[in-house]
């Protein structure tokens, strides 16, 4: 024998002799499922951040080797590829587009000045950031994968072992630190290329070149360039230390996870240099004359 459920009692909108008014059932608002997507991950890479923070801090003694073995890794697999990499945009978008440029005014010594725009603030950064997370980005995230889908990671819990503090810890400091240093060398190599394309092919002075660029370079050229560069490698070590620890669905999702953790890591690194450059410029606005 199956129940019926009355029809709702309707008064007019005024209420029941009891004096009670009647009570109204509204459907709770479900949250669209594009936001959830993108705001979940989002918070929960900012927890990850603060658990690791909390973590080095406390506790700042017994990882420091772990973070040394891991930054020389990452100096073996990046400084090629980034060398290579920043010489070639260097010569090739600012270097010789930017060259061809101020050739037609006769000036292309001058190109030294447009360096410190295009290779210390941006180019420079940037390449550097790609190939982190390119490189070291996508191999962190395949390392911790595969320690998810083999349950050592909840073995480690098992025994007492806390893996943020054994795993992720040296490589968020290991690979925010290395990401800040690169920067130096992908300064130092992007203003090679602008050389090679200043000089042998535009044929300017290679003296009035440098003298150019040291002219408009300053001390929060170097520092923002830096700073910047180093929030880019927190960035890339949340997102990919996240990416690995949430791998679902076997090797297939490890290779999942990769992919994700590399196209969110692009995306933010836009994101922050976009927010980061601004907010420079807009408090240095002498840094947009140039000598």
């Amino acid at each position: 024998m199956t129940a019926t459920i009355p029809p709702p009692i309707t008064t007019g909108g005024k209420p029941p002799a009891g004096g009670r008014p009647p009570r109204v059932h509204s459907s709770p608002r479900r949250v669209p499922k594009v936001v959830s997507l993108v705001f979940t991950p989002a918070g929960e890479m900012g927890m990850l951040l603060v658990v690791v923070v909390v973590s080095a801090v406390r506790h700042p003694i017994g990882y420091w080797g772990q973070v040394r073995d891991q930054m020389y890794s990452m100096l073996k697999l990046c400084w090629i590829p980034m060398a290579i990499s920043t010489v070639a945009f260097g010569f090739g978008a600012p270097g010789l587009q930017g060259g061809n440029i101020y050739n037609l005014f006769g000036i292309p010594e001058r190109l030294g000045s447009f360096f410190i725009m295009a290779s210390v603030r941006e180019f420079a950064p940037w390449i550097n950031a790609m190939v982190v997370a390119g490189v070291v980005g996508a191999a962190m995230t395949a390392d911790l994968g595969a320690r998810k889908i083999r349950e050592e990671i909840d073995a480690m819990e098992v025994l007492g072992i806390d893996p943020i503090r054994d795993l992720i810890v040296p490589r968020v400091i290991a690979v925010t630190i290395i990401t800040g240093l690169l920067d130096l060398v992908a300064l130092s190599f992007g203003i090679v290329g602008g050389y090679l394309a200043a000089v042998p092919i535009l044929g300017a002075e290679s003296g009035a070149f440098f003298s150019s660029f040291f002219a408009n370079a300053t001390v929060t050229d170097l520092w923002g360039s830096v700073v910047k560069t180093t929030l880019f490698g927190l960035v890339i070590a949340i997102v990919c230390c996240y990416k690995g620890l949430t791998v679902q669905g076997g090797p297939m999702g490890v290779g999942r996870a990769v992919n994700h953790a590399v196209v969110i890591s692009f995306a933010a690194i836009f994101i922050i240099n976009t927010l980061f450059t601004s907010i420079l410029l807009g408090l240095n606005p002498d840094m947009q004359v140039y000598k």
